[in-house]
């Protein structure tokens, strides 16, 4: 007890020490509201910095729950928390740390309504720990709208970053967002590559997670984001035979339990499946076809080996070792889901979902892509290996966290101080002589089409204002735009010139509800004006005159000119092409469209992405998919 009431005293005085340094006020920390989003591996080094820097109101929120590859590294939780929500315990286990500390959790979607952006507004500060893609560009969004500061960070292995985000005054931005430059986008895989032409271990594995699993056990691999299913001239072929493929397994499926099941399955998808591959000459000219296993023989090799071997999951399995798992996965899977079954109080029909964590299913997959791969000539992956490329992981460095976590306080000491010009963008690099690297921040991007734009808030009756009314009597009427400009829902573009069949039609219908975001875009040629976007406020009309119209501004917004493109520079050894093409490139790094399709101009400025699977970055020359943050 001694010791540690020594260590927290250390901890305080030490805390004291770099607020002096920093030379931020003692009392600043105690009377700031922080928002932390995000309970994670950085999440929680960085309440437990905040906390002990004196911090005296955390918010924090977080809507997963603790699985066991969370232990290794989020320090605040233990193996009996496991499937708790990380917001609820991370409050209670950081606690103790600052028992006087007036912690908030909760276990929520940040995107919920409830966070609206008057309610980013009430803190005085706002940490990003998060471990996606869309849920980081919503934070980056409403702390602009708010005009709160926001600190960004994330790690991938021995790498980290950190970001200072703010916006001041009336468009100007005092740093550049999230999305000022452009991010990398999660990687979808082609049909055709998966299902026809896998060259990597990656392949095969999402072959087995978000093919042939459910299709066996889930709702159909039509449901899987990680499989591109646009019908293009090279994939249409192969999403055809696809099709097939996918109602004979539902045929077989039929069978399921019975003593035949895995044979009628390994038949299928490792014999037939592949010789009909094969039949598609044209294909094979450049590469080596794929050759079919045969279960009898593999049968009888394998019968000595006992289904025990899948524990070890650091071993690369051998071919007959992968059919023992295989078929012994399978039976564990088709009696969960007839238990499911039995059990079913409603006409929805019980499925099977994969998890990293779940033996059965890690089983299942990485025997069946293991299976695959051989067919290919690819090299198999151990369970170990299996878990992490399925999953979306890689191993996560708690040093990296804790680094990337103090480094957050740090900066958020110079912005609670108004200190900008001191503030840095950091970097953790496992490269060269330092560890740590920093520069200045940099200014908005002027064609930004989230930062560099004008706000405003539109108050609607959800029960009779039309897209006519917002187009007539606040855009033209009250802020005066002519004819070229362009409107922007959730649902995506409801209006532009050449679409007006939505005019009749109510915005609530539409997609627009409270605290929904509308883009206006000015499409004039001349002079046109930066992007307008309005927050939506439910609100019916009353019986005053002043309240009698469906729609209204809460203030009129100022909207300023874009800034002008720079003019073209000549080069001779380009025939004066040299300014034009960066231009080009300067539109596309901001994730503006460079054509003339109205439709893939709106996709730039429309609101936050739907909820989806997790982003990944794919690093396809080491074959294994990178998360963007530790989770």
């Amino acid at each position: 007890m001694a010791r540690d009431t020594y260590s927290q005293r250390s901890l305080g005085t030490l805390s004291r020490r770099i607020k002096e340094v920093a030379g931020v006020p003692m009392n600043l920390f105690t009377h700031s509201r922080v928002l932390l989003v995000g309970a994670g591996g950085i999440g929680c080094e960085l309440l437990k910095n905040l906390l002990l820097s004196g911090f005296g109101e955390i918010h924090i929120i977080d809507l997963d729950t603790i699985d066991l590859s969370n232990l290794n590294r989020q320090f605040l939780f233990r193996y009996e928390h496991i499937k708790k929500s990380k917001a609820l315990v991370a409050k209670e286990a950081a606690h103790k740390f600052q028992p006087k500390a007036k912690l908030n959790a909760y276990h929520a979607n940040i995107k919920d309504s409830q966070f609206n952006v008057d309610w980013f507004a009430t803190f005085d500060i706002v940490f990003n720990a998060l471990d996606n893609l869309d849920a980081r560009r919503h934070v980056n969004r409403m702390c602009l709208a708010a005009d709160v500061p926001l600190i960004e960070s994330g790690t991938t292995g021995f790498n980290g970053q950190v970001q200072v985000i703010k916006k001041a005054g009336f468009i100007v931005g005092v740093t550049e967002c999230y999305d000022c430059t452009s991010k990398e986008v999660p990687k979808s895989f082609p049909v055709c590559t998966i299902r026809s032409t896998p060259s990597q271990p990656i392949h095969c594995i999402v072959w087995a997670k978000s093919y042939l699993f459910p299709e066996l056990f889930g709702i159909g691999e039509d449901e899987t984001p990680e499989l591109d299913h646009s019908e293009d001239a090279e994939n249409a072929e192969e999403i055809a035979n696809l099709r097939k493929e996918a109602q004979a397994l539902k045929e077989i499926r039929q069978s399921m339990g019975s003593p035949d099941f895995a044979r009628r399955v390994f038949e299928k998808v490792f014999i037939y499946d592949i010789d009909r591959l094969r039949g598609m000459e044209d294909m094979w000219k450049v590469r080596d076809p794929p050759t079919p296993l045969d279960f009898g023989k593999l049968q009888e090799e394998s019968a000595d080996i006992q289904s025990a071997v899948s524990v070890e999951d650091q071993r690369v399995w051998s071919l007959t070792e992968d059919l023992v798992v295989f078929k012994d996965s399978l039976d564990r899977l088709c009696n969960r889901l007839k238990i499911l079954q039995e059990r079913k109080t409603s006409d929805v029909r019980p499925v099977l979902d994969f998890d990293k964590d779940d033996v059965d299913t890690l089983d299942f997959v990485t025997a069946s892509a293991n299976l695959r791969a051989s067919i290919f000539g690819i090299d198999p992956k151990s369970k170990f290996d299996t878990k992490q490329m399925a999953g979306n992981i890689i191993p996560a460095i708690a040093t990296t966290n804790a680094m990337t976590a103090g480094l957050c306080v740090l900066q958020a000491m110079k912005v609670l101080n108004g200190d900008y010009d001191s503030a840095k963008m950091v970097f953790l690099e496992r490269s060269g002589v330092r560890a740590i690297n920093s520069d200045s921040l940099k200014p908005p991007n002027p064609n930004c089409p989230v930062c560099s734009v004008a706000h405003g808030r539109l108050k609607f009756d959800p029960e009779c204002a039309t897209v006519g009314n917002l187009v007539e009597d606040i855009l033209r009427l009250k802020l005066g735009y002519g004819e070229e400009f362009s409107i922007s829902t959730d649902l995506g573009v409801v209006y532009d010139p050449d679409l007006e069949d939505n005019l009749p039609k109510k915005l609530s219908d539409l997609g627009v509800k409270d605290e929904s975001f509308i883009i206006i875009v000015d499409e004039e040629d001349d002079e046109p004006r930066v992007n307008l976007e309005l927050i939506a406020v439910t609100k019916k009309c009353e019986s005053s005159p002043d309240e009698q119209r469906p729609v209204s501004l809460d203030k009129v917004p100022q909207i300023p000119l874009k800034p002008k493109a720079p003019a073209p520079t000549t080069d001779e050894h380009t025939n004066g092409t040299l300014g034009l093409n960066k231009r080009k490139r300067d539109a596309e790094e901001a994730g503006l469209s460079n054509g003339n399709d109205r439709a893939k101009r709106m996709a730039s400025v429309s609101v936050a992405d739907g909820d989806g699977a997790r982003p990944i970055v794919l690093d396809e020359a080491q074959g294994g998919a990178i998360l963007i943050d530790d989770d």
